[in-house]
């Protein structure tokens, strides 16, 4: 059989246990909560995917982020998997004198699944009475930080501050302001790290700047709002088409 290029999921579904090493599928995978495990099963019979398998399963979960991405983070930040390990982390924070602390939830977006805490160890009986369910990301929570989104598509890159006077999210449709920001060529050489680490194609990186300077990734994903971003849908989408057919001439 000729290799083939797979570019909507309904086919992808009716030829699933036919792909070979020889196909190669270009788009991300529609996957329900739970079904990641294709990636694995596709990635090991070596089916080409555009974006690479990779960085499908890392857009799509926080904890992965926060495990393979944990260098680039704030310093604290834990993917959190169980009982032991968060009592790991309770004594962790406790010996650093770790105050205020941000927990997200795996899969919630937008702002939603932020939830900002006292202390670590309103995390942990949370997670004790079964409010939390494992697993979430845990990191300490750094006041006055200035959140800046930067689309990187190819040799585009913008970058914006999102600011909330009203709420520690600053996401834009939890009442987050936008306005340009100048990214030096440190926050820049971040993104890429990033991108290289996690095998992105191209991304949407948010960073936290420190009042001290400090610049940290706090999250990253294949796509994003572009409520805030110079670029149009229209062109965003055309760019994202030209950074895949690039792959496929490769």
């Amino acid at each position: 059989m000729a290799p083939r290029i797979i570019t909507d999921n309904k086919t992808l579904a009716a030829g699933y246990e036919e792909l070979t090493a020889e196909d190669t599928i270009v788009g991300r995978l529609r996957l329900s909560p739970g079904e990641e495990h294709v990636l694995l099963d596709l990635a090991v019979r070596g089916v080409n995917l555009i974006p690479s398998a990779l960085s499908q399963l890392c857009s799509r979960s926080k904890v992965f982020q926060a495990k393979i991405l944990e260098p680039f983070m704030i310093p604290g930040t834990k993917a959190v998997y169980s009982m032991p390990g968060m009592m790991h982390l309770v004594s962790d924070y406790g010996r650093k004198k770790v105050g205020r602390v941000v927990c997200k939830l795996d899969r919630a977006n937008g702002g939603l699944g932020i939830l900002l805490y006292g202390s670590i160890e309103d995390v942990y009986s949370q997670a004790v009475l079964g409010t939390l369910t494992f697993p979430f990301v845990v990191q300490p929570y750094l006041a006055g930080s200035r959140d800046v989104r930067v689309v990187c598509l190819g040799e585009y890159t913008e970058a914006y501050t999102r600011h909330n006077p009203d709420n520690f999210r600053h996401n834009l449709h939890c009442g987050g302001r936008s306005s340009a920001w100048d990214m030096d060529e440190e926050q820049l050489q971040l993104c890429r790290k990033v991108m290289a680490r996690a095998d992105f194609p191209y991304a949407f990186i948010d960073l936290l700047i420190t009042p001290a300077g400090g610049v940290w990734v706090n999250e990253i994903n294949l796509r994003g709002g572009l409520r805030g971003a110079k670029i149009s849908q229209k062109d965003y989408l055309l760019a994202v088409d030209s950074i895949h057919a690039a792959f496929l001439d490769r």
